[in-house]
């Protein structure tokens, strides 16, 4: 999963996100609420984690901002303030559940996982775009500026990925792992030769490239 971090307490937030990272999610942070807020309108994620007391804007300040954009992200708010009366505040700004500090590290993951579970459910994305790239999951469909673009079933799972975490810089290990279910990285070009030939579909004939090579990182697809 993706993860968006608020946390102004640096020492906090880099532990929570070691750990998270090393069971498998991947994680952004923002140092205060203003810095959150930036972050979730520029990504996309799974599961955002606020602090409720934080300089600048405060974590009900910043998810209440959020759901008036329309932004549904689940949220588990972390906070000291344990009184019935805190918890309700927090839910009725919008948050979709709270964790009162001191917590064990395995209920937060268990709450993360259950925030995830409970959005996948909630409802099934059939449409995907970015800029003027659209695709459909069910007709298994891709234009670009109306034209359709003929993919190979490799080519579809890798352009779904990719937009998936769109504006995003995406790894070969990721590619590997999510499109590939490699988990170890066999030493192959398989991910170049695919993205080569993606990019000769989803961008020849038009104004601009889509499909970027990011130097040392690995690909991004961008609007």
């Amino acid at each position: 999963m993706r993860i968006l971090i608020v946390e102004d307490d640096l020492e906090a937030a880099e532990a929570m996100a070691r750990g998270l990272t090393e069971v498998g999610h991947e994680c952004a942070r923002g140092a205060d609420g203003e810095e959150g807020l930036a972050a979730a309108r520029a990504g996309e994620f799974d599961v955002m984690i606020v602090d409720r007391m934080m300089p600048r804007m405060n974590g009900v300040q910043l998810v209440e901002t959020l759901r008036r954009e329309g932004d549904r992200t689940p949220v588990l708010f972390l906070s000291a303030l344990g009184e019935v009366g805190d918890r309700v505040d927090g839910l009725q700004a919008g948050a979709d559940d709270y964790l009162v500090k001191p917590y064990a590290f395995a209920e937060l993951i268990a709450r993360i996982e259950a925030l995830a579970r409970r959005r996948d459910t909630g409802s099934v994305q059939t449409l995907l775009k970015v800029g003027e790239l659209e695709m459909d999951l069910i007709a298994r469909t891709v234009h670009r500026q109306g034209k359709e673009i003929d993919l190979q079933p490799r080519e579809f799972q890798l352009l779904e990925f990719m937009m998936r975490h769109a504006g995003q810089s995406v790894t070969r290990t990721m590619l590997l792992e999510k499109v590939w279910h490699y988990h170890f990285d066999p030493q192959t070009n398989v991910i170049d030769v695919h993205i080569s030939r993606l990019r000769s579909k989803i961008d020849k004939g038009f104004d601009r490239p889509m499909l970027q090579t990011v130097r040392g990182a690995g690909y991004r697809l961008d609007a």
